[in-house]
């Protein structure tokens, strides 16, 4: 930031709105928290929800923290996150929700800054804003995986040539289709993952198909639930020593997820939003 810049500049907390499609939602509201907390800026949260009842977090913890969307409709945030959700094998239009998350990502174009969608949750921006089509895999990609840095941008400021992020998906989006789009770029990828990272040219839409955000045994949790229901799954890739399940998984990801975050917020978000975030209409 130039000097003139940091001696007139105007500061206030970021506004930053997060829409928990996530079935654990307290669990993803730790994992996300502490990626946003990770730095020295101020940050206000607010939670938003979709009008789908949650069957895996109390009532009472939606009623004492989430806002619905009528709630929120009339304000203006500098940033927000749109996670996963475990919907992958439905159709877009046959999720019950897909109206009203609809609804919201057209209002974001003119109340939101910087949008951060995560693994389904960039799916269904690639699919709303650019009508870009997700693909069922042959299996399950599960594991933790390496991907390269293409294009480096703000967001990948300071990261290594290759970097590893947890996936958990069942989809993909292929990368022939993103790049027909003029629009998008592509800013990391993976031979074995595929895409990771993409973002619009104005660099306002950001799209991110793994989970940086997960913690050390959320993979581990997720293989053990699904070998306790007699599901179909491997053991997660490049995870487990050894890929030895019966071991601590080894905590690999962190400092890329920290730096991650840290980046949207200071390099995507803080330095380019408009201190009067009314000015977004006009954007």
């Amino acid at each position: 930031m130039s000097n003139t810049r940091a001696e007139h500049q105007d500061i206030r907390p970021l506004k930053v709105l997060i829409l928990n499609l996530m079935p654990k939602k307290i669990e993803t509201e730790c994992q996300l928290m502490r990626l946003l907390s990770n730095s020295p800026l101020q940050i206000d949260v607010e939670l938003l929800q979709v009008s789908h009842i949650s069957k895996n977090t109390a009532k009472s913890h939606m009623e004492a923290f989430y806002k619905n969307f009528s709630e929120v409709h009339s304000g203006y945030y500098d940033g927000m996150i749109i996670t996963g959700a475990p919907v992958e094998h439905i159709p877009f239009e046959s999720v019950d929700y897909w109206p009203e998350l609809c609804r919201i990502m057209e209002w974001s174009k003119k109340h939101v800054y910087s949008v951060l969608h995560i693994c389904w949750g960039a799916q269904a921006g690639l699919y709303y804003h650019y009508k870009i089509q997700k693909h069922l895999l042959d299996e399950k990609l599960f594991g933790v995986y390496r991907h390269k840095v293409e294009i480096e941008t703000p967001l990948l400021r300071g990261f290594d040539d290759e970097f590893p992020v947890p996936h958990s998906r069942h989809t993909e989006n292929r990368r022939e289709d993103i790049e027909a789009c003029p629009d998008l770029q592509i800013l990391s990828y993976s031979p074995l993952a595929g895409v990771l990272l993409v973002q619009s040219r104005d660099g306002r839409q950001i799209f991110i198909t793994g989970h940086a955000e997960y913690e050390r045994d959320t993979l581990k949790e997720e293989y053990f639930r699904d070998l306790a229901k007699g599901l179909p799954i491997s053991v997660p890739k490049n995870y487990f020593p050894g890929d030895n399940p019966n071991y601590e998984p080894v905590f690999s990801w962190r400092c890329h997820a920290n730096l991650m975050y840290s980046n949207w917020l200071n390099y995507c978000v803080y330095q380019e939003t408009p201190y009067d975030l009314k000015e977004l209409e006009r954007l």
